[in-house]
């Protein structure tokens, strides 16, 4: 994939509704309207912070990323981990939330969050899986096996 692919505005709506299934299901008092990531920074869902955050994101394997801005209004999903900020607040996380990275607009004194699903165990395999599919197709192709579309 050379270039994101832009969530619509229903996709947007059910990526956000699927992550606050996982990562804040204990939301009652936590102003996540403003921001998502207010779960984390309530202790009302286990998080790394700061640069504990940093360095387990960098360690994810992962072939496929989502970028959610926290306005809720865009989303998009690339192969290549984000580097820049495209958004102030933004959440990075696979497309079957094993885990997540939210950036704030705090940095500093509030984050940046890592969290991992419940069920971390058993879906962050399938990510490890897809890359390590994706370097043998792209081995393939580089010694001619399989011609590139």
């Amino acid at each position: 994939m050379n270039c994101p692919r832009e969530y619509t505005g229903d996709e947007v709506a059910s990526l956000v509704q699927q992550w606050l299934d996982v990562f804040a299901p204990e939301r009652q008092g936590i102003n996540t309207k403003a921001y998502m990531w207010h779960v984390f920074s309530g202790s009302r869902y286990p998080a790394l912070e700061g640069e504990l955050a940093r360095v387990e994101y960098l360690k994810q394997i992962c072939g496929e990323f989502v970028i959610l801005s926290n306005d809720r209004e865009v989303a998009f999903l690339t192969d290549t981990r984000p580097e820049d900020r495209p958004f102030s607040d933004f959440y990075v996380f696979p497309p079957n939330l094993a885990w997540t990275m939210a950036f704030t607009h705090e940095e500093g004194s509030l984050g940046p969050y890592f969290a991992q699903h419940p069920r971390y165990a058993e879906l962050n395999p399938a990510n490890i899986a897809r890359v390590k599919k994706q370097e043998e197709m792209a081995h393939a192709r580089s010694q001619g096996w399989i011609k590139t579309p």
